[in-house]
């Protein structure tokens, strides 16, 4: 069991027969009344996403997920195929299944694919990957006065603010949970 006063970002529970994801939560203290947590949820089935407010002290059963290292392999149209680690077979994963995650994950790059009940649901990238730059504006010289930055594509084809002398063909590092950069390599 789980209360609502230990929810965090990623904690998987089961409500309604439904099993969730927190996406967002906010834990809220007013100065009157009685304290709640405001979170944003997703349903790891239909991928629906909800506000919901929750007291405190409600609490839920805690859903079982397995995460099973694989590697991306290729795509074909909207069929992702992972290789198995362990038994060297290929699994097909549909695009909606994987998401946004995949933006920072390149071809051979080991991910965890994540399982509730034998079914896919969703995918965790490295929390930090080194991506280079393929497309950016060079900076402007004398720029640098405040913390200035420009948008530049990586080979895995995502889009992200990185500071302005950052240049095309540069190794960077970015943190995948948050999409920012980070620093060169």
């Amino acid at each position: 069991m789980i209360s609502a006063s230990e929810f965090r970002n990623g904690v998987t529970f089961e409500m309604d027969g439904y099993v969730f994801q927190i996406i967002e939560f906010l834990h809220v203290k007013p100065g009157k009344g009685a304290a709640f947590v405001r979170t944003k949820i997703r349903n790891i089935i239909t991928g629906g996403v909800i506000d919901k407010t929750f007291r405190p002290s409600e609490k839920f059963e805690k859903a079982h997920i397995d995460r099973k290292n694989m590697q991306y392999s290729y795509n074909d149209g909207d069929l992702y195929y992972f290789m198995d680690m362990e038994t060297f077979e290929l699994m097909p994963i549909n695009a909606d299944q994987v998401g946004d995650t995949l933006k920072f994950v390149k071809e051979n790059m080991e991910v965890k694919i994540l399982i509730h009940n034998g079914k896919v649901f969703g995918m965790e990238a490295p929390t930090f990957v080194e991506l280079k730059i393929t497309e950016t504006e060079p900076g402007i010289k004398g720029d640098t006065a405040t913390n200035v930055t420009k948008p530049a594509t990586l080979e895995t084809g995502a889009i992200i603010q990185v500071p302005i002398f950052v240049n095309e063909g540069d190794m960077i590092r970015v943190d995948t949970r948050t999409s920012e950069y980070m620093e060169r390599c």
